[in-house]
């Protein structure tokens, strides 16, 4: 940009802006007190006359800071896309959070106008403060590391290569194809999705080794990843034998392990020959070429009981549902009728889950009358001296004790993510990361590191050498919104390493992992974020001649986008960042900063806002994700909203640096609120620790409160919901009249 900053302030008059306020005035606000040399008022600006007016003045020379005061930021962003290598634009949301969210009688008129002037100068404000992004523009390496050679990794490497990446597959087994390769039969695919079908994994593994775009390593481990997304330094282990190459990307697709039957002698396992699980199931079908033969004596059988959920959704053991052993059920069911049409299955089973088109697979075994389904639970199983099985079964839905003589008991052991260390059940699994070492409790509740052949990944971050996972072992993301994207950014997590799921749904999965592993590339090629702020350009940058070396940046960052150097000053990987401040609100020195974005600029955006003699006045730092949306959503049903309050949106509410709420009670600004989103352990949060961040730092606010001898109750956390903004007004009000019980701030007016 010029050294010159040329503001152009543009003005909307539609949708009922034109009539709620007083737009001359406006223009006074900017004309007269900000002194913005280009003024101008459309009365349809997001038109194509009205986009016009401010390209003429941008090709003329005459304003590379664009304000638009018009509608909410989150409408008509590709109406106005003006170059962002050139301009800086600012929106100011005049009619969602002002004039939708007002009574139209005469008597709210003055404060709907004072309303809009503040939100002008804010708007006017952030700009002048604003810089153009200087993007890391990289030539970034576009290979795909995909790890695990599973159906979905050889999907994620086949759609990548398809799309003319280079891929490199990396599998620790001898061959590829995963347990894919060990099914004797698969689920239906095709219309009416009731019959079984013949594995097509070995159609992957032809396709992959004849790929050239695909190089393959199997009987390898990962041994070291370095570096970030764009320029991963990958080091694997063949055998003994160290291979080093690049890579742009990652695809984790390293799949499930059966939950350890051995715990669950209860039911009968490993102490009784002919109990075994629905894997061991699936080996003696395909080893008997789709006979099912006992596996004691190799006798043909009779009788099978199935029993599901075995040691799943029990907090002991698995406390979640795995979502496909009902169908494998199922199918090893249709495996004993076909191969003896007298033999009978029994399943016997808590809920049956059979999801989606699965439901007609399910019809198709009810319609089968050598399948008997009960629901119930199994009590007892006994053994007979010949191998027989006898098994009491309480039946919910008769109400009463039934025995069942079986030659085989089938236990629907649950998928547990290859994330959880071979040696530990999930249901005491812990995601605590301490340097860099991978933290475990034992049975005892002691902590200890694991291993490094417990690792996958082994990456040379700050923060440790594995994926952060939630607490079952699942990889660690916004699983609604970015399902794929874990907290490193660049690597992606697809298949049953992600959450439960069949092969089926895993080839889907690893897809959509692929094409973000490519999203990624290219974004990083062009300096950007990879997501959420796909638009973002700019990172953060710091002054390092008043870094203290206190280390809150490395720690707080929720994706490692900051690793150390020796003395504990940051090391930054700009291409790992999400932009979304947390560390800039971490930073006590505020030494963290964006082109756009900066703890002064919202300093002095707080400034800007004339604060009324009287009256209680609240402000809200509200997150762009949740709470500013939730806000836009009252505007658009028309709910009104008190006029005595200004929202300060923040990329993430783990931006939060403490000198702003010193800044806005210092001016006089009655209460604080933070509207956030959820966290917790079914957090909302876009940057999975903002919110719960921002909720720690309030509970050191209280130190500033003592120095401005305030009452610590001015200041208060909310979590919302995007879908929450029915219960803004409420918890406006019940704030303010909160803040009514304390009295006024004693620096108003000062």
């Amino acid at each position: 940009m010029a050294d010159e900053k040329k503001i152009g302030v543009y003005l909307c008059s539609d949708c009922g802006i034109g009539e709620a306020l007083d737009i001359e005035e406006l223009e006074k606000v900017a004309s007269s007190e900000f002194r913005v040399p280009v003024c101008k008022t459309h009365p349809f600006l997001c038109s194509r006359d009205g986009v016009q007016v401010i390209k003429d003045d941008i090709n003329n020379g005459d304003v590379n800071k664009i304000v638009i005061a018009a509608c909410s930021p989150r409408v008509n962003s590709d109406v106005f896309d003006f170059d962002p290598l050139k301009n800086v634009v600012e929106r100011v949301n005049l009619r969602e959070q002002v004039v939708w969210t007002q009574p139209s009688d005469e008597a709210s008129r003055e404060s709907t106008q004072m309303m809009a002037a503040d939100y002008l100068r804010m708007g006017i404000t952030r700009a002048e403060k604003a810089e153009l992004p200087d993007p890391k523009i990289a030539d970034v390496n576009r290979t795909v590391l995909v790890v695990g050679g599973g159906v979905t990794g050889l999907t994620a490497a086949l759609e990548a290569s398809q799309a003319g990446y280079k891929t490199v597959l990396v599998e620790k087994a001898e061959e590829l194809g995963g347990w894919a390769k060990k099914m004797y039969r698969v689920f239906p695919t095709k219309p009416p999705f009731a019959e079984l079908e013949q594995p097509t994994v070995s159609s992957k593994i032809d396709a992959a080794q004849n790929d050239k775009n695909i190089t393959i390593h199997t009987r390898a481990t990962i041994s070291s990843i370095e570096g970030g997304p764009g320029e991963y330094k990958v080091t694997i282990d063949r055998s003994g034998t160290a291979e080093a190459f690049d890579a742009g990307s990652i695809v984790l697709a390293t799949g499930w392990k059966p939950y350890d039957a051995g715990k669950l002698g209860h039911l009968g396992y490993g102490k009784h020959k002919n109990v075994v699980t629905n894997l061991e199931m699936e080996e003696l079908v395909k080893n008997g070429n789709g006979k099912v033969l006992r596996p004691s004596d190799g006798k043909p059988v009779k009788n099978v009981v199935f029993m599901q959920c075995a040691g799943q959704r029990d907090e002991d053991h698995v406390p979640y549902c795995s979502t496909v052993c009902c169908n494998v059920s199922l199918k090893q069911a249709k495996y004993v009728r076909e191969s003896d049409p007298d033999a009978g299955a029994f399943i016997i089973y808590k809920d049956m889950r059979t999801m989606g088109l699965y439901e007609n697979f399910y019809k198709s075994a009810q319609d089968d009358e050598g399948v008997f389904l009960a629901k119930g639970e199994i009590l007892d199983i006994e053994e007979a001296p010949d191998g027989s099985l006898y098994v009491e079964v309480d039946n919910l839905l008769l109400g009463r004790k039934m025995n069942i003589q079986a030659d085989i008991v089938v236990l629907a052991t649950g998928m547990v993510s290859s994330m959880v260390p071979d040696e530990k059940g999930v249901n005491n699994l812990t995601s605590e990361y301490i340097g860099n070492i991978v933290k475990k409790e034992t049975e005892d509740g002691e902590i200890e590191a694991l291993e490094p052949e417990s690792l996958i990944l082994n990456l040379k971050y700050r923060q440790g050498p594995e994926m952060p996972h939630l607490k079952w072992g699942f990889p660690d993301s916004h699983f609604i919104c970015f399902p794929y994207e874990t907290r490193r950014t660049g690597i992606y997590s697809a298949g049953a390493v992600r959450h439960p799921m069949d092969a089926v749904q895993s080839t889907a999965d690893a897809t959509g992992a692929a094409l973000k592993a490519i999203q990624c590339l290219e974004l990083t090629a062009e300096g950007r974020a990879v997501h959420p702020r796909t638009w973002d350009r700019t990172y953060p940058e710091i002054r390092f001649e008043s870094c203290t070396q206190c280390r809150r940046c490395t720690v707080e960052c929720p994706f490692g986008a900051y690793n150390e150097k020796a003395d504990g000053t940051p090391l930054e990987f700009p291409s790992r960042c999400r932009r979304c401040g947390v560390c800039m609100g971490a930073c006590p020195q505020r030494v963290i900063s964006f082109k756009d974005y900066s703890v002064d600029m919202i300093s002095s955006v707080l400034k800007s806002i004339e604060v009324p003699d009287e009256g209680t006045f609240i402000l809200g730092f509200v997150c762009e994700n949740d709470a500013y949306p939730a806000f836009d959503m009252m505007g658009l049903n028309r709910m009104n909203l008190n006029p005595n309050i200004r929202l300060i949106p923040l990329r993430c509410l783990g931006g939060l640096n403490l000198v702003w709420i010193a800044d806005a009670l210092s001016k006089g600004i009655d209460g604080i609120l933070l509207l956030g989103c959820k966290y917790g352990d079914d957090y909302q949060c876009h940057y999975i620790k903002g919110s719960q961040m921002a909720n720690e730092r309030l509970e050191k606010v209280q130190e500033t409160l003592d120095r401005l001898m305030l009452e610590a109750e001015r200041v208060e956390q909310v979590q919302i919901a995007i879908n929450e903004w029915e219960k803004l007004p409420g918890i406006i009000e019940e704030f303010t009249k909160k803040i009514d019980d304390i009295g006024e701030n004693p620096y108003k007016g000062f």
